[in-house]
C-alpha cells in the first residue's frame, strides 16, 4: 500500500467541482477523478498503526530494561548482604578464638587449680571482641524450666566417664537401657566376648554399611552414636540444640521436633551426662605446687613432715599415731576417717594427697559439681540421698573443701561405699562457646575441651556446633543489641 502525503498547504475535495482552489478563486487548479484532493499532513489509517506497533514494541523494550535493573539491583542487594553476614562470620569466628585465649589465659591464672575456676574474676556473659561477642553456655545444677541460659564452663569431671564406668552405673542414668549398657561395655573393652545384653562384631557386621566393634576406648561420647541401641532421641532427650535450656521447641508436646513431654521441664539425653574425658593426677605438685603424698604405705616420711608444718609437732605426732597400723586406703575418705582429723584440718591438706603412684585416676565423679542423677548412680548415694547432697553443698559452699563433707549427709557405711568414686577435683572443663559478629549476625558455635591436668591448659578436643539451632534463648539476642545501642 502506498500513502500519499501532498503538500499543498490547504487542499480540500469538492465532490461535482472536477477543480481544486479556493471557490472564491479562479486560480488553477488540478483534478482527480470526481474529487479534488486537499493538501493537510494527515497519515491514512494505515500508518497509524504501524506508529501504534512501534510503540507497543518500545514499551516492552522498557519494560525489559526496567526489569532487568531490577533484577541486577536485587541480586546486588542479595550479594551485599551476603558479603555483610560472611564479614559477620568471619568477625565471630575470630570472636571463638579470642574465647578460646581468654579461657586459656582464665585457667592459667586460676589461683584454685584442680577445682572449678572462680567466675568472679572473668566474664562468661557477652563478652566484647571488637564488634563481635561470645558467650560460655554452662549448666545449672538443678532442674531446668526456663528458656534463660546459664553461662559459665561445664565440669567434665561432674559426669560419668564412658571408658571406666561400671554397667551398674550406667544403668542408673536417666533413658540408659540394659541393651545399650551392655553394649558400652562390648564396644571399649579389647575382647570379643559378649556381655549379657551386649554386642560385639558378630552384631555390627549385619548392619548396612557393615563395621567391626571397636573393642578399645571411647575417643569422644560422640563416638555413642555407633553402639548398638542408641538414637538421636535417646542421646538428645528434649534437649535437641545442647544448651541446657527449655527452648520454646522442646516445651511443645509434638507440635514441633522433639517429641517432648510438655511438662514445663526439660529433659536431657545420655550427652548430659557422660564424658571420656575427666581424670586428675596423682602425682606431681598440687595447686600450691607441693609434691603430692601417697598415703597408700605407712610411715611416709613426707606426710610426717606436712603434717608437723600445717599442725605443729604435737598433733602431728596425734594424728601418726592413729595411722601406724592403717594401711591399703581405697580412698582419700577412708584416711581420713581414720586419722582422726577434723573437716577442717582434712581441708587443708586433702590436696596434698593421693592413694596411689600410679599418674593419673580417670573417672572420678566430682562431687561439688555433679548434679543429682549423676551422683544417684554413685553406690551409697543413689536417689534417695542424691538431691540431699545437692542441696547441702548449694547452701554450704564454703564447707566444700575435700570429700569429708560427704559424711554430713551420708552415714559412714554409705560414704566409704561412695568414696572410690567421688572426688574434688576437676581437671578437664569444656566451653561451649556462642559467638555473634556485628548487629547479631554471623553466628557460630564451637565445643572446646580444656584439660589442665599436666599443667598448663590445653585444648583436647573441639567440634563445631553451629549446625544445632539458637543457642542463647528466646530473647538474649534483643537485649544484647539493646544494650549495644544503648553504649
Amino acid at each position: 500500500m502506498v500513502c500519499f502525503i501532498l503538500n499543498e498547504p490547504d487542499f480540500r475535495i469538492r465532490p461535482g467541482t472536477g477543480h481544486t482552489g479556493d471557490p472564491g478563486r479562479g486560480g488553477p487548479s488540478r483534478a482527480f477523478g470526481l474529487f479534488a484532493v486537499s493538501g493537510r499532513r494527515r497519515a491514512p489509517a494505515a500508518c497509524r498503526h504501524d506508529r501504534g506497533s512501534v510503540l507497543i514494541i518500545v514499551l516492552w523494550i522498557a519494560f525489559g530494561l526496567v526489569s532487568m535493573t531490577l533484577y541486577f539491583g536485587q541480586s546486588m542487594l542479595f550479594e551485599y548482604r551476603a558479603a555483610d553476614q560472611n564479614s559477620a562470620g568471619v568477625q565471630a569466628e575470630q570472636a571463638l578464638e579470642g574465647a578460646a585465649r581468654y579461657l586459656s589465659y582464665a585457667l592459667t591464672n586460676s589461683a584454685s587449680l584442680g577445682h572449678m575456676p572462680e567466675t568472679n574474676y572473668f566474664r562468661f556473659e557477652a563478652v566484647p571482641v571488637g564488634e563481635a561477642a561470645f558467650w560460655f553456655i554452662g549448666r545449672e545444677d538443678t532442674d531446668v524450666t526456663g528458656d534463660v541460659p546459664y553461662y559459665g564452663l561445664v565440669d567434665e569431671a561432674s559426669k560419668l566417664n564412658l571408658n571406666t564406668a561400671t554397667i551398674d552405673l550406667l544403668e542408673m542414668l536417666p533413658r540408659m537401657t540394659p541393651e545399650l549398657a551392655a553394649a558400652i561395655i562390648d564396644w571399649r573393652d579389647t575382647d570379643s566376648t559378649i556381655t549379657v545384653n551386649g554386642a560385639e562384631s558378630e552384631t555390627y557386621a549385619r548392619l548396612d554399611p557393615p563395621y567391626l566393634c571397636k573393642n578399645a576406648p571411647f575417643d569422644s561420647i560422640e563416638e555413642l552414636r555407633l553402639v548398638r541401641g542408641t538414637d538421636m532421641d535417646l542421646l538428645l532427650g528434649e534437649d535437641t540444640n545442647m544448651n541446657g535450656v527449655l527452648d520454646p521447641n522442646e516445651n511443645d508436646g509434638n507440635t514441633s521436633p522433639p517429641d517432648d513431654n510438655r511438662d514445663g521441664k526439660l529433659e536431657p539425653g545420655l550427652f548430659e551426662y557422660l564424658t571420656v574425658y575427666s581424670r586428675e593426677p596423682n602425682t606431681g605438685t598440687n595447686s600450691n605446687g607441693i609434691a603430692r603424698i601417697d598415703v597408700s604405705q605407712a610411715g611416709s616420711t613426707n606426710l610426717t613432715a606436712r603434717l608437723q608444718e600445717l599442725f605443729g609437732q604435737e598433733r602431728a605426732t596425734q594424728i601418726q599415731s592413729r595411722l601406724i597400723a592403717a594401711t591399703g586406703f581405697r580412698s582419700l575418705l577412708e584416711f581420713y576417717l581414720r586419722s582422726g582429723m577434723t573437716p577442717q584440718e582434712f581441708g587443708q591438706i586433702s590436696d596434698d594427697l593421693s592413694v596411689t603412684n600410679t599418674a593419673f585416676t580417670a573417672g572420678l565423679v566430682n562431687v561439688n559439681t555433679a548434679s543429682a542423677a549423676v551422683l544417684a548412680c554413685i553406690p551409697g548415694i543413689g536417689l534417695d540421698k542424691a538431691t540431699q547432697v545437692v542441696a547441702y553443698r548449694r547452701s554450704n559452699q564454703s564447707a566444700l573443701t575435700s570429700v569429708a563433707w560427704v559424711l554430713q549427709i551420708l552415714d559412714q557405711a554409705s560414704a566409704l561405699q561412695a568414696a572410690p568414686y567421688i572426688t574434688t577435683r576437676s581437671y578437664q572443663f569444656s566451653a561451649d562457646v556462642v559467638a555473634l559478629g556485628p548487629h547479631g549476625r554471623g553466628y557460630r558455635r564451637t565445643l572446646f575441651i580444656f584439660d589442665t591436668s599436666e599443667g598448663d591448659p590445653k585444648i583436647i578436643y573441639r567440634r563445631d556446633r553451629s549446625r544445632l539451632s539458637w543457642a542463647l534463648g528466646a530473647d538474649r539476642l534483643e537485649s544484647w543489641l539493646e544494650k549495644k545501642e544503648l553504649q
